[in-house]
């Protein structure tokens, strides 16, 4: 504990003589020395009483000559020696107790000055050097992208779909193993903690340590204060935190678990460093003084550190607000044995109680946001149709918000323990029960998860009726079901717990939706094309009835047109799909129109105004199908003469 450089030297007081001596009574010698060394004392101690002396108010013992200040302690050891001394006269007890009081405020007032004088706030930005191995970094992704309509504000920031993700340590999310991270610097210099020790232990043994604990206490706390100031930590109550609008509270969520960290791993763990260095065993076990000044200097940080965690853990749930709730619950959960292992005395078993419970109610939110996001999935009630078919709002936030919850698989297994209730008391449309056969082996999470696609699925197969247009309803689900396919396809941890059997399903069901499309668009239209009707009585090469030819070609051409203005307008966001689309339409009305051009253009083409009825190549059919599904109309009339 000594500091070699700063030990104090003993300086001795006038000798104690021998009882020994020719004509005196041995005890006569005791008293005479006892006296002489007490009032030797007594003399130094009251040369530095501030209450009658300049020099005394304008000095510091501690901060000039070394042997003073070894001279004053060795003083104040003496004093505290003669009162302890059962044959001083009532006057001379008296003085030693005068004497006393006076050491006690002197030594009072120059241990408050050597904490002063040593007590500069730590720089953060060595704090957050000590602390960036032990931060994990906050993921960002968005559960809602630019559409027509809002599904409450975005739980994370937005990042439009196919856009990468950064890779680098800044970004990537982890939680980290249970164990006690705790980075200690040293806030005081060691010859000045020799000094505060040495003073402490005179002011414990005269009982003063409650003023000694008070001293201490309001420099030291003075400091936790500045250094929360410098990381960000407000002092917000509980109800200050609960009034914020989330957007304010996302922010200061991120900067509250970075702050929460160096907090508990290095200031507050090193205030328990210092305090042990300082006052270990220099009162009874019972009065803990260590134990006592640490919580005296932190304890009001500490519950202002915690007050916002545990205000956000009683907020009012929303969706929006469970994954900064989730990554409030990793830090907590990161921080629980650090905790445990700073306020590890009875004295600070509030702090850890509070932490604890903090623990215990994010996971109780995280698990109602849950499901009551479910809830909100299934009795979405917009009924305006989504122009053109294309991707509705509900489904683009739904899957980023699954995953989302899929990129926080570790703690969610834990916290999910039960599988989805079932049913739908919300939606006007009933959700079938999970059905496919690896339902027994998936955990209560992937349950959840895919019991929140079948919930999205069947609410799009009701909004897909609003639509008058059957083929556009067909084409809606299609576009929307493929969306949820991919974006399944495009998160391993996602995949994984939704399995590659209900995949298959849902890529059926899309499939399906095209074809159901395709039959709704183009079979009145292929039936222009039907060799039936256009035959009259007589020889084959001259029964071909011109009037019924010209009907069909006209028929065709107009079928051909209005799905070609109607479906121009229709959109399919997916690039590949919108390709594939158009190429399996392609396959069945190309190779028809080809054939019944190449069999009938002939009867018409030398006859007059045949270029009303034959209008269109099979080139300019082709070029035509570019068209469909871009979002904007065109004009066929164009499309053709610019072919």
């Amino acid at each position: 504990m000594e500091s070699p450089s700063r030990r104090i030297p003993v300086v001795q007081f006038p000798a104690r003589r021998s009882p020994v001596t020719c004509g005196e009574h041995p005890r006569d010698d005791i008293y005479k020395q006892l006296i002489s060394e007490f009032e030797a004392a007594e003399k130094l101690i009251l040369r530095w009483d501030s209450t009658a002396s300049e020099e005394a108010r304008e000095r510091m013992i501690f901060d000039g000559d070394r042997d003073e200040a070894a001279q004053y302690l060795q003083a104040v050891d003496e004093i505290q020696r003669s009162i302890s001394h059962t044959s001083l006269s009532d006057g001379d007890s008296a003085k030693a107790t005068g004497a006393i009081q006076v050491a006690m405020a002197r030594l009072e007032d120059e241990f408050r000055n050597i904490l002063i004088t040593h007590s500069n706030p730590p720089a953060i930005d060595s704090l957050n050097s000590r602390s960036s191995s032990s931060l994990s970094g906050i993921r960002t992704a968005s559960c809602k992208e630019s559409d027509d309509e809002d599904y409450g504000e975005d739980p994370r920031d937005q990042v439009e779909d196919g856009q990468e993700q950064e890779q680098d340590g800044s970004c990537s999310r982890y939680r980290s193993t249970n164990s006690i991270s705790v980075r200690e610097i040293d806030l005081i210099p060691s010859d000045a903690i020799y000094d505060l020790r040495n003073i402490a232990e005179r002011m414990i043994t005269a009982g003063c340590l409650r003023e000694c604990i008070q001293v201490y206490g309001s420099v030291r706390k003075s400091v936790v204060d500045c250094s929360l100031r410098q990381l960000g930590v407000e002092k917000l109550s509980i109800g200050d935190v609960q009034r914020l609008e989330w957007e304010a509270l996302e922010s200061k969520i991120r900067k509250w678990i970075h702050a929460a960290k160096i907090c508990v791993r290095i200031l507050f763990a090193s205030e328990m460093k210092l305090c042990e260095r300082i006052f270990e065993d220099l009162a009874p076990p019972d009065l803990e003084a260590d134990d006592a000044c640490f919580m005296e200097t932190v304890k009001g940080g500490a519950i202002q550190v915690f007050n916002f965690a545990e205000a956000i853990s009683i907020s009012r749930r929303s969706p929006e607000k469970l994954f900064k709730i989730l990554d409030l619950h990793d830090a907590v959960y990161d921080l629980l044995p650090d905790i445990t292992a700073v306020f590890r005395s009875k004295s600070s078993e509030s702090v850890r109680t509070q932490a604890e419970d903090i623990l215990m109610r994010l996971a109780e939110a995280a698990r109602g946001i849950l499901s009551e996001f479910e809830n909100a999935v299934q009795r979405e009630p917009s009924k305006t149709p989504v122009p053109g078919g294309t991707l509705h709002p509900l489904v683009r936030y739904v899957m980023n918000y699954v995953s989302l919850i899929s990129d926080y698989k570790q703690t969610l297994i834990e916290l999910i323990v039960t599988k989805p209730s079932g049913g739908s008391r919300f939606s006007e449309h009933p959700i079938p029960e999970m059905d496919f056969p690896d339902s027994e082996d998936k955990s209560p999470l992937a349950l959840h998860l895919v019991w929140i696609i079948k919930s999205l699925q069947v609410n799009l197969e009701g909004k897909s009726m609003l639509y008058k247009d059957t083929a556009l309803s067909h084409l809606f689900l299609m576009n929307n079901v493929h969306y949820i396919v991919q974006k399944i396809k495009g998160s391993p941890e996602l995949r994984e717990m939704i399995g590659d059997d209900y995949l298959r399903r849902l890529t059926g069901k899309y499939r399906q939706c095209a074809t159901s499309y395709q039959r709704a668009t183009w079979v009145r239209t292929l039936s222009c094309l039907r060799d039936e009707g256009l035959h009259v009585s007589g020889g084959f090469s001259s029964g071909v009835s011109k009037a019924a030819l010209r009907e069909r070609f006209k028929s065709f051409n107009s079928s051909f047109e209005e799905a070609h203005r109607v479906q121009s307008t229709w959109f399919v966001p997916d690039l590949q799909l919108r390709e594939e689309l158009r190429i399996s339409i392609a396959e069945i009305l190309l190779p028809a129109y080809r054939s019944f051009l190449g069999r009938f253009r002939c009867h018409l083409e030398n006859s007059k105004n045949s270029e009303m009825y034959i209008k269109y190549s099979v080139e300019d059919l082709e070029s035509a199908l570019l068209d469909f599904f871009e979002g904007s109309p065109v004009s066929l009339h164009i499309r053709r003469m610019s072919h």
